[in-house]
């Protein structure tokens, strides 16, 4: 559990602060973002981020919708859970739904929150999706099997979340890392705010578990039980995820599109927010 002194100093300035609530559900001690009025869009972040990631979209989609951003289990300000499955972390935000008496009209997810969406959409609101960047099919090959592998040898060792943290704490260091891993180039303040996350052992920890313990094949293998549309958007220069996972699933899920966002990595939702707002805006349009 996060202490509330925690959220007091590292969350004081955290963005959208006045729209966050802690709440008990499924298992988890959640700290959710929830604004607006209107039809329900949920938010998910991906692997290693938090709330923080929709900052720049939340002002400007709460003034007509009611929108949803939960910081995932193990991530942010939530706590974690046993073991964070993909049906696990799913279970998870549905019962997180049901706490605040809310029912998605729009699923907007991100990297492996994309995921999380697809499987809530399969098994509990058949309600669109919009994925940006979404890690929807497994690494190929031997990848399939080794980058688990290693996220859970490198988990169960404890010192290995701590060490990272304090790597974290080094000058530019955050900086280059996600423009390494990412392809994308974020404004200074988000990178202070993933800064702000790598340097909580809780939170490498968190992120570890979450790549630990995911089996991306048999939601691939579910994607014949999709029966809303999904929109695939994804970044041309993302070097985390390639573009080519787009057109991939688009293959495999009946009534799904493909929108490329040139130019941008994979946090394009952040590079780009206006460009995201319309994306999630023109999803929305004749559902309310």
């Amino acid at each position: 559990m996060i202490p509330p002194s925690r959220w007091r100093t590292e969350g004081g300035d955290w963005p959208n602060r006045e729209a966050s609530r802690f709440v008990a559900a499924g298992g988890v001690r959640w700290h959710v973002q929830v604004a607006g009025e209107g039809s329900v869009v949920l938010l998910l972040h991906g692997t290693g981020a938090a709330s923080h990631s929709w900052r720049d979209i939340f002002p400007d989609l709460s003034r007509d919708y009611t929108l949803v951003a939960p910081d995932l289990p193990g991530h942010g300000f939530s706590s974690g859970i046993g073991a964070p499955t993909l049906p696990a972390m799913a279970r998870a935000v549905a019962a997180l739904l049901v706490e605040l008496d809310l029912s998605p009209a729009l699923i907007v997810g991100h990297s492996a929150g994309a995921a999380i969406g697809l499987r809530l959409a399969i098994d509990a609101y058949p309600v669109p999706v919009v994925s940006f960047n979404g890690a929807l099919l497994p690494f190929p090959g031997i990848a399939a099997k080794l980058f688990p592998a290693m996220a859970k040898l490198l988990f169960v060792n404890p010192l290995v979340p701590a060490i990272f943290a304090l790597q974290a704490r080094g000058p530019g260091v955050v900086a280059g890392f996600l423009e390494r891993a990412t392809g994308s180039k974020i404004d200074a303040r988000g990178v202070d705010l993933y800064a702000r996350l790598f340097r909580r052992r809780e939170h490498v920890a968190g992120a570890l578990a979450m790549m630990a313990n995911w089996d991306l094949a048999a939601l691939a293998a579910d994607f014949g039980r999709v029966r809303a549309p999904v929109q695939l958007v994804y970044g041309d220069r993302d070097a985390a995820i390639p573009p080519s996972v787009a057109t991939e699933v688009a293959k495999r899920i009946t009534g799904s599109t493909t929108l490329a966002m040139p130019g941008l990595g994979h946090l394009a939702h952040e590079e780009d927010p206006a460009a995201a707002i319309r994306i999630i805006r023109d999803a929305m349009a004749g559902r309310d």
